[in-house]
C-alpha cells in the first residue's frame, strides 16, 4: 500500500508542475499517447518529444534562443524545406549542425511488470533502443527511443562547408526519417491501446483471467538490474544488450 501511495504522489506532483520545455506543451502528434498514459493508473509521462528537425549553432553569443551553449536557429516537429535550412545558415555565426531527432518518451511505471509490457509495445513498434531503469527510490522509468537519428555539420567558424544541393539532399533524408518516425508513433499508439485495455481488464477481474498472466514471449533479457551511479540504482537495458538477467546486490 505504501508503494501505491508513493507512486500516486509522484504522479500528482509530476502532472501538476509547470512544463519547462522549449515549446511549453505536448507535441500534437503524440498528444493522444501522453493522454492515454497519464489517464492510466499504472503510468505517467515525465518528458516527451514527437521528433524534430533542428539547425543548431554551436556559438553561445548569438541572438537566438540559448540551450547548453547552443543557439537554435531552426526547429520543426514536421517535415521541412531546403530554404528553412538555408535561411538558418544565413543567421549563423559559428559551427552549425543539422539534426533529425526521432520520437522520445519517458514514462514512470507503477510496477516492473507494467514497464515490461510498455517496453514490449515499444520494441514491437520499431523503437528498438528502448529500455528500463530502476532508481534507488523505486522509480521505474521506461524510455521509448529509436536509433534512426541524423547529425551533419554544415559550417565551421561561420564558413559554410556544403552546397545547396547537398542541403536539399539532407532535407530529403530527414523528411523521410520524419515520415518513418510518424509511422512508428502510429504503431506504438495501437500497441499502447492493447496494453492499457489489457491492464484495465485485469484490474476489473482482479488478475484472475488467464489473459492477465505476463506474456511468455516477452524478451526478459531486455530488463536488468545492476550497480548504477549515485543517481540511479540500475542500468539502462536495451534490446539485444545484457543477455542475462542479473540482480544487483
Amino acid at each position: 500500500m505504501a508503494v501505491e501511495n508513493t507512486f500516486r504522489q509522484w504522479k500528482k506532483q509530476c502532472l501538476n508542475k509547470m512544463d519547462f520545455s522549449k515549446k511549453g506543451s505536448v507535441d500534437e502528434d503524440i498528444a493522444n499517447i501522453v493522454c492515454e498514459l497519464n489517464g492510466s493508473e499504472n503510468y505517467f509521462t515525465t518528458s516527451s518529444c514527437s521528433g524534430r528537425i533542428i539547425v543548431i549553432d554551436g556559438v553561445s553569443d548569438c541572438m537566438d534562443v540559448q540551450k547548453q551553449n547552443c543557439s537554435w536557429l531552426f526547429v520543426t516537429h514536421q517535415k521541412c524545406q531546403k530554404m528553412d535550412v538555408v535561411s538558418a545558415l544565413d543567421r549563423s555565426c559559428g559551427d552549425v549542425i543539422f539534426k533529425f531527432e526521432p520520437f522520445v518518451l519517458h514514462v514512470q511505471c507503477r510496477q516492473l511488470e507494467d514497464a515490461q509490457l510498455l517496453h514490449s509495445a515499444a520494441i514491437n513498434s520499431g523503437f528498438r533502443n528502448s529500455g528500463i531503469t530502476v532508481g534507488k527510490k523505486g522509480k521505474i522509468i521506461m524510455a521509448v527511443r529509436s536509433t534512426h537519428c541524423l547529425e551533419v555539420p554544415l559550417s565551421h567558424k561561420g564558413q559554410v562547408l556544403v552546397s545547396t544541393d547537398y542541403i536539399e539532399f539532407l532535407v530529403g533524408v530527414a523528411n523521410q526519417k520524419m515520415v518513418e518516425n510518424l509511422r512508428r508513433i502510429e504503431r506504438f499508439c495501437e500497441c499502447l491501446q492493447s496494453v492499457v485495455h489489457r491492464e484495465d481488464h485485469c484490474e476489473s477481474t482482479g488478475g484472475t483471467d488467464e489473459n492477465c498472466r505476463f506474456p511468455k514471449e516477452y524478451p526478459a533479457e531486455t530488463v536488468c538490474y545492476g550497480a548504477g551511479d549515485s543517481e540511479t540504482f540500475g542500468i539502462l537495458c536495451m534490446s539485444g544488450v545484457n543477455k542475462r538477467l542479473t540482480q544487483g546486490r
